[in-house]
C-alpha cells in the first residue's frame, strides 16, 4: 500500500518512476508535431511530381527546394554562408571498354560480352592467352598446378566443375562441391594469382546479354585524386562460348573440345593458346551536383554546442522495370523520416518563438546521396559546417511510418520503434533515450538490430553511421523493412501519419532533454559493432 501511495505522489507531480519529472514545456511544443502536418508535407515529397527525388535528378533538386523553403516559413537560419544548401561535389564514375578486339574482330559489349572492372585505366594486348580450365585449385584437381598466370590473360570455364559419369572429380559424389555453388569462390581464387584479365565463358552470359542495360555509374564524393599503391584487379570479361570461339580462332582449338577433354579424362587440361587480344578500358568520371539541406536554430548559454537532428531526402527515382507505375515515390523510406525532421524542427522554432527556445543550439540536416552509399552525410563530416568536436548527439531518422514485417500481427504492431546505436558510444545517451520514452511516449522499444551480429548490419545503413565514425554519440531510429521496400508501392496512402507522429515525439523529446540539461553526453564506451562496414 505504501508503494502505491508513494506511485500515486509521483504520477500527481508529474513524475515518473525513474525520477524523472515531465516538462510541460516539451510536452506543449511536442503536440506541434502532428499526423495532419506530416501528411500535408509527405503528400508533397512524396508525390510523382518528384519522380523518387534520386540524387543528382529533377526530383531530388525540387525535394530539396521544397525543404528550404519550409525552413525558411519557419525563420530557421540558414547557416551556409546565408544559404540553405551545402553544395555536395559528386562524381559519377563508369567503367567502360573503349575497344575489344580478337583476332582482327571487333567485339562489343552487350553483344558479345559483358565487363566487370575497377581501378586505373589498362591498355592490354597480348598475342597469347592461358586456358585454366575451371579455375579450381584442390588437392583432387588442381588447374593451375605449376602454372604462374601472373600478368596473363586467361580463359576459364566460369560454370560447374569437372564430372566423370556424373561423379564429381572435386568432391568424389554426384554432388557438386561449393566450387561450383558459391558465387565468388572460383574467381576469388582465381584473381588471387593476380591475371592482367580474365576471359570467363559460360553459357548463362547469352541470357545477361538479352537483358542487359548499360547501368548507371557509381556515385562518390568527390576527392582529391591521389596515386594509389595498391595494384588493380583484373578486368572480368563474361563471354558466351560462340565468343570464346572467336577468341580461340586462331589456336586450332574450340571451348567445346577443351572443355570435354577436361570432363572426359577428370584431368586439369591447362595450356598455353594463341591469341591476337587487344583491349582498351578504363573509368570515366563526371561531376554530379547535389545538396544537404540544412536549418539552424541557436540555443542560449550552451549555444556553442549542437545537437543535429537527421534524415535523407533521397529515395532510387524511377523505375525500370517495365511496370506501370514508373514512380519509386519513397513515402517511407525515407519521405517519413524528412517529415518526421521538418514536424521537429517546427515544434522548436514554435517554442523559440514563445521564449523556450532550446540552451544548446540545433541543426536540422536533410541529406542527399543515402541511397547511394551515405554520400551526403559522409560529405558533411568530412566538411562539417559546425565543428564535430562540438556535436553532442546526433539523433537520425530513416523510416518511421510504416509497421515492418515482424509487427504486423503484434500487439505493439502502433507502438514500436527500433532503436540502433543509443548505447555503442555513450551509456548517458541510452540512458536519456529510455528515460524519454518512459516518461512521454511510453512505446516498445526494439534492440534487435543493436546486436553486433545482426545479418542485416543496419547500424551501417543510414547516415548517423558518419556521425558515430566520428566520436559523436548518435540514436537511429527505424521501423523495419516492409514488404514494399524500394518498390514503386512505398506510397503515401500506405503510411500511419499517428503512428509517424509518435515516433517522432521520441525523437523530439529525446533531443529536448540533450538539448537542455547542463552536461552533454559522456562517450565513455568503446563501441563493439566491427569498425566498417
Amino acid at each position: 500500500m505504501k508503494f502505491k501511495q508513494t506511485l500515486w505522489v509521483l504520477l500527481v507531480a508529474g513524475i515518473s518512476a525513474q525520477g524523472y519529472a515531465q516538462d510541460p514545456n516539451a510536452q506543449k511544443f511536442a503536440a506541434e508535431i502532428t499526423a495532419k502536418y506530416a501528411k500535408k508535407h509527405l503528400s508533397v515529397l512524396a508525390s510523382d511530381k518528384f519522380e523518387g527525388r534520386e540524387t543528382g535528378k529533377r526530383g531530388a533538386e525540387l525535394a530539396a527546394a521544397h525543404l528550404a523553403k519550409e525552413l525558411k516559413k519557419l525563420k530557421l537560419v540558414a547557416p551556409v554562408n546565408g544559404s540553405y544548401f551545402q553544395d555536395v561535389a559528386l562524381t559519377e564514375t563508369t567503367f567502360e571498354v573503349s575497344s575489344f578486339t580478337a583476332n582482327n574482330a571487333t567485339l562489343t559489349v552487350g553483344k558479345d560480352f559483358l565487363f566487370t572492372g575497377s581501378g586505373e585505366a589498362k591498355k592490354i594486348s597480348s598475342n597469347e592467352i592461358v586456358f585454366i580450365g575451371y579455375g579450381i585449385g584442390t588437392d583432387n584437381y588442381d588447374d593451375l598446378k605449376s602454372m604462374d598466370i601472373s600478368g596473363k590473360v586467361v580463359l576459364l570455364i566460369n560454370k560447374g566443375e569437372p564430372m566423370t559419369n556424373g561423379v564429381s572429380v572435386i568432391s568424389k559424389t554426384a554432388t557438386a562441391s561449393d566450387w561450383s555453388t558459391s558465387r565468388t569462390k572460383r574467381m576469388q581464387y582465381v584473381m588471387g594469382k593476380k591475371p592482367v584479365l580474365i576471359l570467363a565463358v559460360s553459357p548463362d552470359v547469352a541470357a545477361s546479354i538479352q537483358s542487359y542495360k548499360p547501368r548507371a555509374g557509381r556515385l562518390s564524393v568527390k576527392k582529391e585524386s591521389t596515386p594509389s599503391n595498391r595494384p588493380s584487379a583484373a578486368g572480368v570479361l563474361s563471354i558466351t562460348p560462340e565468343t570464346a570461339n572467336q577468341i580461340l580462332k586462331n589456336s586450332g582449338k574450340t571451348y567445346e573440345a577443351l572443355k570435354a577433354s577436361i570432363d572426359n579424362s577428370g584431368t586439369a587440361q591447362t595450356q598455353v593458346l594463341k591469341a591476337d587480344i587487344a583491349i582498351n578500358y578504363g573509368p570515366v568520371n563526371k561531376d554530379v551536383k547535389s545538396v544537404n539541406v540544412l536549418g539552424y536554430l541557436e540555443g542560449t548559454d550552451l549555444k556553442d554546442e549542437l545537437v543535429v537532428y537527421s534524415a535523407h531526402y533521397d529515395h532510387i527515382g524511377l523505375t525500370t522495370d517495365g511496370g506501370a507505375d514508373k514512380v519509386n515515390n519513397g513515402a517511407d523510406d525515407d519521405g517519413s523520416g524528412t517529415t518526421g525532421v521538418l514536424a521537429i524542427a517546427r515544434a522548436y522554432a514554435k517554442a523559440k518563438k514563445a521564449g523556450h527556445g532550446p540552451r544548446r543550439s540545433v541543426l536540422f540536416l536533410f541529406v542527399t546521396g543515402e541511397e547511394k552509399g551515405l554520400l551526403g552525410s559522409e560529405y558533411y563530416s568530412l566538411n562539417p559546417v559546425f565543428p564535430m568536436a562540438n556535436t553532442i548527439t546526433n539523433l537520425n531518422i530513416d523510416m518511421i511510418g510504416r509497421t515492418g514485417e515482424e509487427y504486423k500481427t503484434s500487439a505493439d504492431s502502433t507502438n514500436y520503434c527500433y532503436l540502433i546505436g543509443s548505447d555503442k558510444l555513450s551509456t548517458d545517451l541510452h540512458k536519456i533515450s529510455e528515460n524519454a520514452n518512459a516518461v512521454y511516449t511510453k512505446m516498445k522499444i526494439d534492440y534487435k538490430y543493436n546486436d553486433p551480429k545482426d545479418p542485416e548490419r543496419i547500424y551501417y545503413r543510414s547516415d548517423h553511421y558518419n556521425f558515430a565514425k566520428n566520436g559523436v554519440p548518435i540514436v537511429f531510429y527505424f521501423n523495419g523493412v516492409h514488404e514494399d521496400y524500394h518498390k514503386a508501392s512505398d506510397e503515401v496512402s500506405k503510411i500511419n501519419f499517428e503512428l509517424l507522429a509518435k515516433r517522432a515525439q521520441l525523437v523530439y523529446y529525446t533531443g529536448w532533454d540533450l538539448l537542455n540539461r547542463d552536461k552533454r553526453p559522456v562517450v565513455d564506451v568503446k563501441n563493439d559493432m566491427p569498425a566498417t562496414r
